[in-house]
C-alpha cells in the first residue's frame, strides 16, 4: 500500500528572522543546500512508498508552493487553502476527510514541511515499522532520539524504549534543563517531532470521539470549497469559526490508542538559528567554529555564525565569540548564540514600531514571478521585475502613478489602453496614469525589467485589476 504525504506548509516565520518572514516563512527558502526545506521534505516523501502528496497551505503561500513543486517534479494530489490560519488540528482532520472520500482506509503520513531528514532511506524504515500499527488503527508518532537535553523541544514518554511501534505514554511540554536531562538519562523519552502516521477513518474517529466540534465546521469548509486554478479553496466562513488548536492539544492527548516509532537518524526542525550552526557545523565542521557562507569572512571567531543573504553585502566578524550574524538587504540580526529562541522578540519590538522588516521583504514573490525595490523615496520608486516565461500580470489600472519600463533581457508583450508592443532588450515603454495596461513574457526564458514609478502614492494596492489569469481579488 502507498501512504499519502500531508505537508504542512503555512508559519509565519519569526524565529529565523531576518531570512525568514511572514511574507516568506522559512519552509521556501534554501537554508541548508540548494533546495529550499519544503523542496527537501517533498523530495524525501516521494518514491516507491508514497503516493502524490496533499499540501495544507494559505493563499499567501498557494503560487509559492506550486512553483517550487514544480521545479522538482512533484505532482501533488491536491493543494488546499486554508482561508485562516488555524494551528494543526483543523488541517489535519480536512486532510483525513478529503482521503477518505476515496478510500476511508486510506493511510496518511503528516509531517511539517520545514524540517531537515537528510537520510531520506533511514526515515522511510522509520514509517515502515510504524506502518502496520497504523493500518490496525493505531495512531503513530515518531519521537527523535534526543542527543542533548533540548528545552526548546516538547517530549514524549514511550512505554519502553525499544524503536517500536510502542505504546506512547504522555507528551510533555517543554521542559527545563534539569528536567531535560532527567528524561535522557531515562532512556524512553524522545523528542516530539510533530509527524504522524494514521488511516483516514481512525483520525476521523479520533476527532469524533475526542473533539466532535470539529467535525462539521472542517467538512462544511471542504463540502462549500471552491476549485481556484488547480487549488482548492476552503470555505471561509465555517472554517474560521474553528478552535485554533494543535493535533496534541485538540485529540491526541486525549486519545488511548497512540503509539511511538524512535527515530534515531539526524533529525531537525530548524528552530533557531543555532540550529542552522549547529546543521552546518555537523555537515562540513569549520575551524573553531565559524560558520561562514561565501559573502562572510570571521577572523580569530570561535563558535560563531556568520551569514549573509545578499551578494552586495560582506559580512566580516572579528574576534567573536558565541555571536550570530545574520544579514539580508534590509535587516541584519547580531545576537549571542545563547539567545537564539528569542529572535521573535525582534519581529515583536519591529512591528510595534511599524517597521516593513517585520514581516515584509524587498522582494515580494508574484504568482508571475516576482519584483524587489531598489530605490524608494518620495513620488518616486524603483523597481526590478522578472516575469516568468508565458506569465502575464494582470490588466490593470492606477489612480496615482504613471510608469517608464525598461526591458532589461528578454521580451515583454506590453499593453497600454488599445495598443499592443513588443518590447526588446534596451527598449523602453512609457504607461501614462490612469492607462489600462498588461505586461506579458511571451518567451521561453524568463523577462526582466527595471519601472520606474513616479506619482503622489506609490502603495501596491493603488491597483484597479479587469483581468487576471491568476484569478486575485
Amino acid at each position: 500500500m502507498t501512504i499519502t504525504p500531508v505537508l504542512l506548509a503555512g508559519g509565519s516565520g519569526t524565529r529565523l528572522w531576518p531570512v525568514s518572514r511572514k511574507s516568506f516563512p522559512k519552509q521556501f527558502a534554501p537554508l541548508i543546500g540548494e533546495e529550499s526545506l519544503f523542496q527537501a521534505s517533498a523530495r524525501r516523501l516521494s518514491g516507491p512508498r508514497y503516493a502524490a502528496p496533499l499540501v495544507m497551505t494559505n493563499a499567501d503561500f498557494r503560487f509559492i508552493v506550486a512553483e517550487q513543486l514544480d521545479q522538482i517534479g512533484i505532482a501533488p494530489a491536491a493543494i488546499l487553502i486554508e482561508p485562516s490560519g488555524r494551528n494543526t488540528a483543523p488541517a489535519i482532520l480536512a486532510a483525513a476527510l478529503t482521503a477518505a472520500e476515496t478510500d476511508p482506509e486510506s493511510v496518511l503520513l503528516v509531517a511539517p514541511s520545514d524540517h531537515v531528514v537528510p537520510d531520506a532511506e533511514a526515515f522511510g524504515r522509520a514509517v515502515d515499522l510504524g506502518l502496520p500499527a497504523a493500518q490496525a488503527g493505531r495512531i503513530v508518532t515518531f519521537g527523535i532520539s534526543p542527543t542533548r537535553p533540548e528545552t526548546g523541544y516538547g517530549y514524549m514518554e514511550a512505554e519502553a524504549a525499544g524503536e517500536g511501534p510502542v505504546t506512547l505514554k504522555r507528551f510533555v511540554e517543554k521542559p527545563d534543563a534539569e528536567n531535560a536531562a532527567r528524561m535522557i538519562a531515562q532512556g524512553n523519552f524522545l523528542w516530539n517531532a510533530g509527524i504522524f502516521l494514521f488511516s483516514a477513518r481512525t483520525m476521523i474517529e479520533a476527532f469524533r470521539t475526542h473533539a466532535p466540534e470539529y467535525l462539521a465546521p472542517v467538512q462544511a469548509a471542504l463540502t462549500e470549497a471552491r476549485p481556484d486554478l488547480g487549488f482548492l479553496r476552503l470555505a471561509p466562513e465555517p472554517w474560521d469559526r474553528l478552535p485554533d488548536l494543535s493535533i496534541d492539544y485538540a485529540v491526541l492527548e486525549k486519545a488511548a490508542n497512540l503509539s511511538v516509532v524512535r527515530f534515531s537518524g539526524h533529525w531537525s526542525d530548524l528552530g533557531g538559528w543555532d540550529a542552522v550552526w549547529r546543521e552546518t557545523q555537523d555537515a562540513a565542521p569549520a575551524e573553531r567554529g565559524a560558520v561562514t557562507d561565501d559573502r562572510s569572512t570571521a577572523i580569530d571567531c570561535d563558535n560563531v555564525l556568520l551569514r549573509s543573504q545578499d551578494e552586495g553585502i560582506e559580512v566580516v566578524g572579528i574576534g567573536l565569540q558565541d555571536v550570530m550574524v545574520v544579514a539580508t538587504n534590509d535587516a541584519v540580526l547580531v545576537a549571542g548564540m545563547d539567545r537564539a529562541q528569542e529572535v521573535r522578540k525582534a519581529v515583536s519590538a519591529l512591528k510595534s514600531k511599524g517597521a516593513r522588516q517585520a514581516e515584509s521583504f524587498l522582494r515580494d514573490h508574484r504568482p508571475w514571478g516576482w519584483f524587489e525595490t531598489l530605490a524608494l523615496a518620495d513620488r518616486f520608486q524603483v523597481k526590478r521585475i522578472v516575469v516568468n516565461p508565458g506569465a502575464a500580470l494582470s490588466l490593470q489600472s492606477h489612480f496615482h502613478r504613471s510608469e517608464h519600463w525598461i526591458v532589461v533581457s528578454g521580451t515583454a508583450r506590453v499593453t497600454v489602453d488599445e495598443t499592443v508592443t513588443l518590447v526588446t532588450e534596451n527598449q523602453s515603454i512609457y504607461v501614462p496614469l490612469g492607462a489600462v495596461h498588461r505586461m506579458e513574457n511571451p518567451g521561453k526564458v524568463p523577462m526582466v525589467l527595471i519601472e520606474v514609478q513616479t506619482g503622489v502614492y506609490l502603495g501596491e494596492d493603488d491597483i484597479v485589476r479587469y483581468e487576471d489569469v491568476y484569478s486575485r481579488n
